[in-house]
C-alpha cells in the first residue's frame, strides 16, 4: 500500500473522528440506538441544541436539532432524540418549559396511547407561559399609565410650584447638611457612647459567666439533693412529729383533766388562795419583827446570864385556814 493510500486513510479516519466527537460534545451519539420525534414551536427562544428532555424529573433524552420551518409560518422543527426504552404514542405531549434563569427544558407527559410510536413521528407541543412572559404583559399597561400619569402632573404644575419644589428640595439639602455638621460637633460624644455601650457589653458577658456558674452550682446542689437519703429523713421526722402531737394530746388532755394532780393544779384556786394567805402571814410577822424585836432576841451586853421572864405568849393569829373558813 503506497504513503498516498495511508495518508488519505488517515485523514478520512481523522475527519470522522472529528465529526464524531464534535457531535458527542453537542450531546448527540452516533452509535447509539437512541430513537429521533419531532415536536413544533412557535418560540423556542432559550431552547438549544443539547437541553434535556425531562420525564418524571429524570432526563431521558436530549434536543438534537433545531429547524426553521418558512412553509409553517416560520415555526421550529425540533428533532428529540430518546431513550430507546421511552414509550410514546399518540397521546404524548411534549411542554416546552422556561426557568427563572432563562434556559428552557422539553418535558413529556405521556398518556393513555391508542397508538404506539417506534420513531420518525412527530409529538403534540405545547408552550407554558414563562414568568418574564406574565411579567412582561403585566408591567407593560402599568409603564404606560405611570408615564401618563407623569406627563399629566407635569402638566399640572405650574411654575410657581415648580419654584416652590425646588425651594423645599433646597431646604431639605440645607437640613441634611445641618445634620452632617451636628454629628460632626458631636463625633466624641458619639465615639463616648459607643465606648460606653462596649463596656457594657464587657460587663454584662462577665455577669452573664457569673450567672453560668451559679447555674452550674444550683445543678449540682440538684443532683446533690436528688442523691441525698430524704425519704428516710423524712419519714423519721414524719414519725418524731407523731410523737409530739400525741405528747401535746396527752398534755392537754392532762391540763384539762379536773381529777388529776396537773388539772387540780390548773382549774383550782385553792393554791392560790393559801398560798396568798401565807404571803399576808409572812408580811405581818416581818412586821411585827421590825416593831418588837425583843420579842423574838434577848442577849446580854456584859455577857452574864439574863434574867429568865416568863414570856408572854403572843396572841393567837388567824391562819390561813382560819381566813379561808372565815370567808367561806
Amino acid at each position: 500500500m503506497s504513503k498516498e493510500i495511508k495518508v488519505a486513510l488517515l485523514g478520512i479516519v481523522a475527519l470522522a473522528a472529528l465529526y464524531i466527537g464534535f457531535n458527542f460534545l453537542k450531546g448527540s451519539n452516533l452509535l447509539s440506538s437512541d430513537r429521533t420525534y419531532f415536536a413544533r414551536y412557535d418560540n423556542v427562544d432559550g431552547l438549544t441544541v443539547g437541553n434535556p428532555v425531562i420525564l418524571n424529573g429524570i432526563k431521558v433524552g436530549q434536543v438534537k436539532n433545531m429547524e426553521l420551518l418558512p412553509e409553517d409560518r416560520n415555526r421550529i422543527r425540533v428533532s428529540l432524540e430518546l431513550q430507546k426504552g421511552i414509550t410514546v404514542g399518540d397521546s404524548t405531549v411534549a411542554s416546552l418549559s422556561g426557568s427563572l434563569l432563562g434556559s428552557k427544558t422539553i418535558t413529556l407527559f405521556l398518556g393513555k396511547n391508542s397508538k404506539v410510536y417506534d420513531g420518525g413521528q412527530e409529538l403534540k407541543s405545547y408552550t407554558v407561559a414563562s414568568i418574564t412572559d406574565a411579567f412582561q404583559a403585566k408591567a407593560l399597561p402599568v409603564l404606560g399609565t405611570v408615564d401618563s400619569t407623569l406627563m399629566k402632573v407635569n402638566g399640572f404644575l405650574s411654575k410657581e410650584a415648580k419654584v416652590s419644589l425646588q425651594a423645599t428640595l433646597l431646604n431639605a439639602q440645607g437640613s441634611t447638611e445641618a445634620l452632617k455638621n451636628l454629628l460632626i460637633m458631636n463625633q466624641r460624644n458619639i465615639n463616648q457612647i459607643t465606648t460606653n455601650m462596649a463596656t457594657l457589653t464587657a460587663e454584662l458577658n462577665k455577669t452573664s459567666k457569673k450567672f453560668d456558674r451559679i447555674a452550674s452550682n444550683f445543678s449540682q446542689l440538684s443532683d446533690s439533693l436528688k442523691s441525698a437519703p430524704v425519704g428516710p429523713a423524712m419519714r423519721k421526722l414524719n414519725a418524731t412529729m407523731t410523737e409530739a402531737q400525741s405528747s401535746m394530746t396527752a398534755l392537754n388532755r392532762a391540763m384539762t383533766d379536773q381529777k388529776g394532780s396537773l388539772g387540780k393544779l390548773i382549774n383550782n384556786d385553792s393554791l392560790y388562795t393559801n398560798l396568798n394567805a401565807t404571803a399576808a402571814s409572812s408580811n405581818a410577822l416581818l412586821v411585827d419583827l421590825k416593831a418588837n424585836p425583843k420579842r423574838y432576841v434577848h442577849f446580854s451586853v456584859f455577857g452574864g446570864a439574863a434574867k429568865t421572864r416568863p414570856r408572854r405568849k403572843p396572841p393567837k393569829r388567824p391562819t390561813a385556814k382560819s381566813k379561808l373558813r372565815k370567808r367561806r
